[in-house]
């Protein structure tokens, strides 16, 4: 009986416990409920959407951009193509008379000297036009019917480099007559980080070209305009530069590409690029910017009238100083914007 009792006492005791307990955590129960879903609500961010994502379209265009160009290059040069120069070394063989045959390198004039018909120009020239030179000069007085050969065995003159946003930038031996698409393709493609502008600067005028030409990927390669797609030359220097860029150009100390630094003005840019050279026209700055439409158009402005110089930049904007007297056309400066039909000299 005793144990009994103690029995009832005890499940009576557990049984008012519990009930404290299972009534009053009930409240807890709701109000931990109510917090903790608070606190999930609170701490779930929005996730971007990935198909929204500039990073991810960024890398998209890029990787589109890349196949187009892999798809249209032509790597595979013809080596007869390439123009013979300064430093090089060619095997001259005469097959009617193998005593006349030569390994000579082209000097820093551009000449080559052989057996009896003495100093030939060659620089410029690729080797089959070379070769009938030659044959020429062999048959004007010395062999009836001469038939040359020419095989470069190093080639120093032709090189280019590439600089800035590709995969594989750095110089590279140059085949010649290849073209921009070629050399993007030689440079393993664009990067990334990769703008929508190439610059290239060229070792030497040709055709009338001038010395710094702007070319617009976008409309080189999305769009397939051929225009675009110019002859590179060995010297050349080809400059990608990264997305969110503005170049300056013309009587400025320091031209070239420059990064915009979350709010950059024109004048601001201008600073940048070194500040104005003595000769530059003060009062005249000319804008190249990228249209609503895709097309490029010039803006004239006057850096000294109100709110000017605090206008904002935007990617790809490029910004020419012009210059004015006989300074200024010694500066040897031109530049060329395809696809606008704006080109500009301080010549």
């Amino acid at each position: 009986m005793i144990h009994s009792g103690k029995t009832r006492r005890a499940k009576k005791t557990l049984r008012a416990r519990v009930g404290q307990f299972c009534i009053a955590p009930a409240g807890l129960f709701l109000l931990g409920f109510f917090v903790l879903g608070a606190c999930a609500v609170t701490s779930v961010q929005p996730q971007a959407d990935p198909v929204l994502d500039p990073r991810i379209l960024r890398a998209d265009e890029i990787n589109r951009m890349n196949s187009m160009i892999l798809s249209h290059a032509h790597l595979n040069s013809d080596s007869s193509d390439y123009l013979l120069g300064e430093g090089d070394l060619l095997r001259i063989s005469v097959f009617e008379a193998q005593e006349l045959d030569a390994t000579v390198r082209v000097s820093a004039r551009g000449l080559i000297t052989l057996p009896l018909i003495g100093t030939v120009a060659v620089k410029g020239l690729t080797a089959i036009e070379a070769e009938e030179k030659i044959e020429t000069l062999y048959q004007a007085g010395y062999i009836r019917h001469p038939h040359v050969s020419i095989f470069v065995e190093e080639r120093v003159s032709q090189r280019i480099t590439l600089v800035g946003q590709f995969k594989i930038p750095g110089t590279y031996d140059y085949p010649t007559k290849q073209r921009l698409i070629d050399v993007i393709a030689l440079g393993g493609g664009l990067s990334e980080k990769a703008g929508q502008i190439v610059q290239i600067r060229r070792s030497r005028q040709v055709h009338g070209q001038l010395d710094v030409v702007m070319v617009d990927l976008e409309r080189l390669i999305s769009r397939g305009d051929v225009i675009h797609n110019l002859e590179i030359n060995g010297g050349d220097v080809i400059f990608i530069p990264e997305a969110g860029v503005f170049f300056v150009d013309g009587a400025v100390r320091r031209p070239g590409a420059y990064a915009i630094k979350n709010r950059t003005v024109l004048q601001e840019a201008l600073v940048e690029a070194g500040g104005l050279e003595t000769w530059a026209v003060k009062d005249r700055v000319q804008l190249v910017r990228m249209a609503e439409n895709g097309e490029r158009k010039l803006i004239e402005l006057d850096p000294s009238q109100a709110g000017v110089q605090d206008l904002v930049l935007s990617d790809r904007d490029i910004l020419i100083v012009p210059s004015s007297g006989k300074a200024g056309r010694m500066s040897g400066f031109g530049v060329s914007i395809l696809g606008t039909g704006f080109s500009f000299h301080s010549r």
